[in-house]
């Protein structure tokens, strides 16, 4: 800090006289920039004659130079003063002494923020971008030179980006609204016009090179950040707890083949941050891999169920009981006739990138993948539902894709009135034995009509009955709803799938495309009763959302998950087994607990699994039980199979992330070496992502 002592002499310093040579340059350029401005060689208005206006001119001239002559003193002894006071400030703020011989070095708030664009931008060729990209970055350190010019009152420019942490734990920028400049800057030349707009947008970034002085530079871990705003909705649940077989011994819930949840934290990753823990769920990041499961040997039962007990990578004294169900392929040439209706959001909040844009690619994809014989009709609603498409063979592609080109996003959100549309032209062009689908696409926004989760949820689950099922694909972030999507597909018979890249698109549209399209059977529940003679305690890992009552097994009138064609479903139990001492739970004192077990009936089962479902048009389940038994054992960890270890590295990757206890000690090395040992076949590079998102996690630490 200065002392008093300082800051008096300071007060008592007089203003320096300005230098000749500086005054002689300031009157000189001032002249020049005067003239230029006002005796303009090129004449105005009409060239028949001139306007006797040059004696008018020079004698003003002469009069503002007696001026000028007089005036300049009188500005440099008024900016000294200002000089001297900006200094004092100076002094004040930076005690440490600065030599002119000592680098510069630029902190944080010197480099300007990067600012993600909040409204969508024209398609722009790769080696366009490019080049845009160099011609930008070469503007920028023309402009920031140019800004250290800046006139005495500059245009007040765009207010500094504000580093903010998102919900997520990461730093993103959010920039205002840029304020649109005044016409009153004065240039060197002498002439009044405002700054180019990329000058403007860009001009934060020299002011923090002028003013960073003025503020103390802070640490990284002392800056103060608030919190954005979560506009996502995502559904919270807890964890599954433990269980003691004895007192608990069956666990029942339904599949799920949804893969949103693996989109959504490869998003997080890549953007640098730490997904919050309730969009982790855990069964739709393992079964977002296919695996190669044994499958039926016939159409004649829809799938096949394989059971293995492995010992727990994680924890020596458990078991993993890996419960594997493989639906059957069917052949493209046997792939009934599809009708499907597009549904797509086209309100305001869809005009982003992410969102409509892609949504228009992923659709050109499906197109592209359908036979010459399917159906397709196109629904949009934003304020109010409209028929854009009536049902089209897939044989006038180039109609349908204009009709997708041509859509345009705007207006708030009328869902209800959309889905309503939507399964009326699916009941219009109802193909028997055939595939009748509605396919929503949204980023989960519907604020006008049935906004209640409930609301839509039985309007879902009537329109169900009809044989017309539904899928909801979400695009964009921000404005997400994925408590919404996970609503609609488990009442609407169909998937939820997040696509946040065209790679996902092709994915989940060409690729998945039979799996996603064709359902084999529908209202699968699983239910798997515990024997404790052998198991002390169990666990579920995941489908904390897709847990149902033991009653609910045998109600065929209890909506469950659907298996499409081809489709891969794994569930994983975490055991005890009994004498392992590895229980969490005390024995009762009273009670059962003392009783002596050992004359349980088939004593030498683990558990006995039991699959329900339904054939798509049928309304009746049939059932398929598995005894799991010691020939199911593997007798270690690394005999398992490729397919299982990869699917358990995800497993253990899933609850890392949501920081549960079982992998609190298992660090991100151990499930990279699992998984880096069990990539086998990786024909499409999805293990191999995974790796990378094991690292970033690992990197962004985070609490895990």
């Amino acid at each position: 800090m200065v002392d008093d002592n300082e800051l008096s002499k300071l007060r008592n310093i007089s203003a320096p006289a300005p230098g000749e040579s500086a005054k002689a340059r300031a009157f000189d350029a001032a002249l020049r920039a005067f003239d230029q401005e006002n005796i303009s060689t090129v004449t105005q208005g009409s060239v028949g004659g001139l306007r006797l206006t040059e004696r008018a001119q020079k004698l003003w001239s002469e009069i503002m130079q007696k001026k000028l002559f007089a005036t300049r003193a009188i500005a440099g002894l008024v900016a000294l003063p200002i000089a001297g006071y900006a200094t004092f400030h100076l002094l004040r703020e930076q005690p440490l002494k600065f030599d002119g011989d000592e680098k510069i070095t630029e902190t944080l708030a010197d480099k300007p923020a990067t600012i993600k664009p909040t409204t969508a931008e024209p398609k722009t060729a790769p080696t366009e971008l490019a080049k845009d990209k160099k011609a930008e970055t070469d503007a920028e350190s023309r402009d920031a030179a140019d800004a250290l010019l800046a006139p005495a009152s500059p245009p007040k420019a765009d207010a500094p980006a504000k580093i903010n942490e998102t919900e997520y734990g990461t730093l993103q920028t959010n920039k205002q609204a840029p304020t649109p400049a005044p016409t009153g800057g004065f240039a060197l030349d002498g002439t009044t016009s405002a700054p180019s707009t990329s000058r403007v947008a860009r001009m934060p970034a020299a002011e923090s090179k002028l003013m960073a002085p003025q503020q103390p530079a802070m640490a990284p871990a002392d800056q103060v950040v608030r919190q954005e705003e979560n506009r996502d909705r995502v559904q919270d649940f807890k964890t599954n707890p433990v269980h003691a077989a004895l007192e608990d011994p069956v666990s029942t819930f339904s599949i799920d083949v949804d893969t949103a949840s693996y989109s959504f934290v490869r998003r997080s990753l890549k953007e640098g941050f730490v997904p919050q823990a309730d969009t982790v769920r855990v069964e739709e990041m393992i079964n977002y891999f296919p695996y190669d499961w044994k499958g039926p040997d016939s159409a004649s039962t829809p799938f096949n169920s394989t059971v293995s007990v492995m010992p727990t990578p994680w924890n020596t004294h458990t078991r993993l009981m890996h419960v594997a169900i493989k639906g059957f392929d069917i052949k493209p040439a046997e792939q009934p006739k599809a009708n499907l209706v597009f549904l797509i959001d086209v309100s305001g909040s869809m005009d982003e990138p992410d969102k409509l844009p892609l949504l228009k690619s992923a659709f050109r994809l499906l197109v592209s993948k359908l036979k010459a014989d399917d159906t397709i009709s196109i629904v949009t609603y934003a304020g109010d539902a409209g028929t854009v498409l009536m049902p089209t063979k897939v044989a006038e592609k180039d109609k349908i894709l204009n009709a997708i080109d041509n859509l345009q996003p705007g207006g708030s959100t009328a869902g209800e009135a959309g889905i309503k549309e939507a399964y009326r032209l699916a009941q219009q062009s109802f193909v028997k034995d055939g595939v009748n689908r509605v396919m929503l696409a949204t980023d989960g926004d519907f604020n006008v009509g049935q906004t209640d989760d409930d609301d839509l949820k039985r309007l879902i689950d009537s329109e169900r009955k009809t044989g017309v099922f539904l899928s909801v694909f979400g695009f964009g972030r921000g404005n997400l709803n994925d408590q919404m999507m996970q609503t609609i597909a488990q009442n609407g018979n169909g998937t939820a799938a997040y696509i946040d890249t065209l790679a996902e698109a092709e994915k989940v549209l060409v690729e998945d495309a039979s799996s996603t399209l064709f359902t084999i059977a529908k209202d699968v529940k699983i239910q798997v009763e515990f024997n404790p003679n052998k198991v002390s305690e169990y666990r579920l890992i995941g489908y904390e959302t897709r847990a149902l009552n033991r009653e609910d097994f045998n109600n065929d009138r209890v909506d469950a998950g659907e298996i499409g064609s081809g489709h891969s479903v794994t569930a994983i139990y975490e055991i005890t087994p009994k004498g392992s001492g590895g229980e969490q739970i005390d024995p009762l004192r009273y009670g059962q607990a003392a009783v002596n077990n050992g004359g349980v009936a088939n004593a030498d089962e683990y558990a006995f699994v039991k699959i329900r479902y339904k054939l798509p048009n049928e309304d009746v389940s049939k059932l398929i039980t598995t005894p799991v038994t010691s020939a199911n054992e593997v007798a270690s960890f690394d005999q398992a199979s490729t397919d299982q270890r990869f699917s358990v590295a995800v497993a253990a990757f899933g609850q890392k992330l949501r920081d549960e206890d079982a992998t609190a000690k298992f660090g991100y090395d151990k499930i990279m070496e699992i998984a880096t040992a069990a990539r086998g076949a990786d024909p499409f590079g999805y293990r191999s992502e995974f790796l990378s998102l094991v690292r970033l996690a690992s990197a962004l630490g985070g609490n895990r």
